[in-house]
């Protein structure tokens, strides 16, 4: 049975619901209570407030009336013949004037009486107050004689004018006959301001002795006013006050009043001022206006009473009537509760299933995905029964059904995307691996290139391929942080901070732009070597592209309490507030790689290598209208570098040990056979102890960095090249900004992290003026046995050399394997140490002639090994990863 008096569809259940008119029979109830007990209330409190403000308001008009007399007769008697009593008479009433004003300005300044009073009363009352504030002024022109009595009679009526206002707001009855009653009462009021006004008049013109035909038409129009008001208002009134009304006019009061007013007509203008006597004229004015002023008090209050009355009959009725229309409300509400509540627990299934869609599946689901794991679809999403029974599914089953299909495809599609993703990303990873590749071999093309040129115009031109070799290696690293792969290049020991910035530096464009602070003796970690180097490089080339190419960047140096501080601050075009704060928002959340919002490749990827390593990297307004990167790295990985800046000789064999273990690419001489065989040895020259060389100076980076993957190869053999300090100098000479201060001058002995010098057969050609020389003034230990070329060699070195390579264009390359490598390194170390170490061990000591030893300016003629160009890292044994994966044998 109850099932078959609910409706199958959700629209027949929603028809049958009385939800919206019980909703509105509640809101008109509502309406009519609150307008009813709100008008009801207002008559219940009218005789209070009445008493409240009405009372002092007829006070004060009383006093302003009988003030207007005063005045009226002190202006109409002539300054020969004023005398102090009527000064002294006019004085002492306005001090009962200011008394009674002063009552009622105390009385609508009561902030809790006021509450009760309605909007338009307040304004009324208000206006009163505003009234009165004009007697001052007022009495100052009385007091003086600047106007006439007319005059003053006239501007005493403006004073009390408000009064009316007053008596119709309080009065106010919104009750049929009521409010005419209400009407009636405030009408009457008017006549006792018309008996005041009468005696004003008479006293002015009795003290002038001469009356205007203005004056006397003023004095009759307020005669047949009164009496007009009088007998069209009167009968009006309810019984109770018509018959105080008309006990007042059987009296000897109204019929003195009413002999004086016809007096007054009679005489005319000439005699109006001697037709009644002064005494008995002002005692029946006097009597008229304090009975004309209780008549209408007791009128307003009969008219109160009644209204309270008619208000606790219509409270009653109203609550009757509103019970039961709240009851009949109730009632339609229950039922509709009821009938909807199924319909809104199978609703809130709906949201709770779409809810737990929005909030946890579809999260978990990507957060699965993300991390590799394979999701099924029918399983993330199992279907929900939102079925009500049995018979023909209704509308809230059919959405049921929707969302179930919704969810699945969601899935699917989250599931279908992150396939999508990976795919694309390993796209992206092959071809940034395939560059590396093509990268790799372009260096070691171009470093094999700079060993067999000696003419610096050339030297230059290949030194800047080589540094568009480093910014495209740099590119292609950024393509795998994109992918979410780790870059390919590794070092094996810390490596000092100048060098790590000196790297960075050399990886841009405008590096001669770059100026670059002394650095403290500070070591970052190996495993944050790459990334340091790559974070730094985009946030300087950041800062050199959008910054006017005339002005410099410059990076200032700090320690913190959590790390060390790198900043770089440009005088650019800066960013306006919304993109700063979206790339700090980048900055601080890297997240997945999304390429429809994040359009600033280089910020993402600062922010990945700034997560992977704990780094905190804020922008932050420059003061040169810039911006300024500040850079904090954490303590985790730096380290303070040695006291000796120069690794003992058992540090720097096991370091090139190292690096030899992790290059996978590095070449062994195309032709070992070529090279002479007892060549002499140039012996390096010490480095001075630390506290012997000048103090550093800021810098500018002058060229850039080569940190190929190939530093550890030998020059080919019997091809004499430029050092290191020689060619980087041609370079610097040509770049631009040759101008700017020149780095520290190189230092003969090996860098940390670099294996020894390796000689070179042939002399080099002379150093180019202005170019970098080592340090002079320091001899050598005495002499020293030299080394015969290749007497250390391992075995399978000496053998001959391969035939063509496989693309038959020049000799062969083979791939080297480490310990092979080891070998080489540790046998040339060995006898380096032995001939620093000054032990004969058989080997020749004769002086060669040629171009083997020293150069004229007593520098070295050999090339260390390992040893790399300005602008790169040392100690870098990179192991590039994508030499060891595809090649591109396209």
């Amino acid at each position: 049975m109850r099932r078959r008096l609910r409706p199958p569809t959700i629209r027949g259940r929603i028809v049958a619901l009385t939800l919206v008119p019980a909703v509105a029979l509640l809101a008109l109830w509502s309406f009519a209570v609150v307008s009813a007990t709100g008008d009801l209330r207002a008559l219940i409190r009218l005789q209070s407030v009445y008493e409240a403000f009405g009372t002092p308001v007829d006070t004060a008009v009383g006093q302003i009336q009988i003030e207007r007399r005063l005045a009226a007769a002190y202006l109409g008697t002539p300054r020969r013949n004023a005398g102090a009593a009527d000064a002294a008479a006019l004085l002492a009433q306005q001090r009962s004037t200011d008394r009674a004003v002063q009552a009622m300005r105390d009385a609508l300044g009561d902030r809790d009486r006021r509450e009760d009073l309605t909007g338009r009363q307040r304004e009324s009352l208000d206006a009163m107050v505003r009234a009165a504030s004009g007697l001052e002024d007022l009495r100052d022109r009385v007091v003086e004689r600047r106007m006439s009595w007319g005059e003053a009679v006239q501007a005493y009526t403006v004073i009390v004018e408000p009064t009316f206002d007053v008596q119709s707001q309080l009065t106010a009855l919104q009750a049929g006959q009521l409010a005419r009653e209400a009407q009636v009462v405030v009408e009457l009021v008017r006549v006792r301001e018309f008996v005041s006004r009468e005696d004003a008049l008479v006293a002015g013109a009795r003290a002038a002795g001469v009356v205007t035909d203005a004056q006397y038409d003023a004095l009759t129009a307020a005669i047949e006013d009164r009496r007009v008001f009088h007998r069209t208002y009167v009968p009006a009134l309810p019984p109770d006050s018509r018959k105080l009304f008309t006990d007042f006019e059987r009296g000897p009061e109204y019929r003195a009043l009413i002999a004086g007013e016809d007096a007054l007509l009679r005489a005319g203008a000439a005699k109006a001022g001697r037709a009644v006597a002064d005494a008995s004229w002002r005692t029946t004015t006097d009597r008229a206006v304090r009975r004309y002023m209780l008549l209408c008090t007791e009128s307003a209050l009969n008219a109160a009473g009644r209204g309270r009355a008619f208000a606790y009959r219509e409270m009653t009725e109203a609550a009757v009537v509103g019970v039961a229309g709240l009851a009949a409300a109730g009632l339609s509400v229950w039922l509709s509760a009821s009938a909807g509540r199924r319909i809104a627990g199978r609703l809130e299934e709906l949201r709770d299933a779409a809810d737990v869609l929005a909030t946890r599946r579809l999260p978990e689901v990507m957060e699965r995905l993300g991390a590799g794991e394979d999701v099924d679809p029918a399983a993330a999403a199992p279907p929900l029964d939102f079925a009500d029974g049995g018979g023909e599914p209704d509308e809230i089953t059919q959405v049921g059904t929707a969302l179930n299909a919704a969810r699945r495809a969601a899935v699917e599609a989250a599931v279908k995307q992150a396939t999508l993703r990976r795919g694309v990303f390993a796209v992206l990873l092959n071809i940034a691996r395939r560059n590396q590749v093509l990268i790799h071999r372009q260096a070691k093309l171009v470093d094999t290139l700079e060993r067999r040129t000696t003419d610096p115009d050339t030297l230059g031109e290949l030194f800047r391929i080589d540094h568009l070799t480093t910014r495209m290696r740099r590119h292609a690293e950024g393509l795998i942080i994109l992918s979410g792969a780790a870059p390919g290049r590794r070092w094996r020991e810390p490596v000092p901070l100048v060098d790590v910035v000196a790297a960075a530096t050399g990886e841009i464009e405008d590096y001669t732009r770059v100026v670059v602070p002394p650095m403290p003796a500070v070591r970052v970690g190996a495993d944050a070597v790459a990334d340091m180097v790559h974070l730094l490089a985009e946030l300087v080339e950041n800062a050199t592209v959008f910054s006017p190419p005339h002005t410099r960047v410059t990076m200032r140096t700090g320690e913190a309490r959590n790390g060390f501080v790198l900043e770089i601050d440009d005088r650019g075009l800066g960013l306006d507030g919304d993109e700063l704060a979206r790339a700090h928002r980048t900055l601080s959340r890297p997240g997945a790689f999304d390429p429809v919002q994040d359009e600033r490749l280089g910020l993402y990827i600062v922010g990945r290598l700034a997560a992977r390593h704990g780094i905190t990297v804020t922008l932050t307004r420059s003061p040169y209208g810039g911006t300024t990167a500040v850079v904090l790295l954490p303590n985790a990985i730096i380290s303070p570098a040695d006291p000796d800046s120069r690794r003992p000789p058992a540090a720097s064999r096991a370091a090139s040990e190292a690096d030899s273990e992790a290059d996978s690419e590095t070449d062994a001489p195309a032709n070992p056979d070529s090279v002479p065989a007892a060549q002499p040895v140039p012996v390096p020259v010490p480095e001075p102890q630390p506290d012997v060389r000048p103090p550093p100076e800021p810098l500018v980076i002058p060229v850039p960095g080569g940190g190929r993957d190939e530093d550890h190869e030998e020059a080919a053999a019997g091809e004499s090249v430029l050092p290191p300090a020689e060619r980087r100098s041609t370079v610097r000479d040509n770049a631009p900004g040759a101008g700017a201060p020149a780095g520290p001058a190189p230092r003969s002995g090996p860098l940390p992290g670099e294996g020894p010098e390796q000689p070179v057969t042939g002399a080099g050609p002379a150093p180019r003026p202005g170019a970098a020389r080592p340090l002079r003034g320091i001899a050598a230990p005495g002499p020293l046995p030299r080394r015969i070329r290749q007497a250390s060699l391992a075995a399978p070195l000496g053998e001959p050399p391969p035939g063509p390579g496989r693309d038959g264009s020049g000799p062969g390359e083979r791939e080297v394997g480490a310990e092979e490598m080891r070998a080489v390194f540790g046998a040339f170390q060995r006898g380096l140490e032995r001939g620093r170490g000054g032990e004969p061990a058989g080997y020749g000591s004769g002086g060669a002639s040629g171009g083997g030893g020293r150069r004229e300016d007593g520098r070295s003629g050999s090339r260390r090994a390992g040893a790399r160009p300005p602008g790169s890292v040392p100690g870098d044994g990179s192991r590039n990863q994508d030499d060891e994966g595809t090649r591109d044998d396209g």
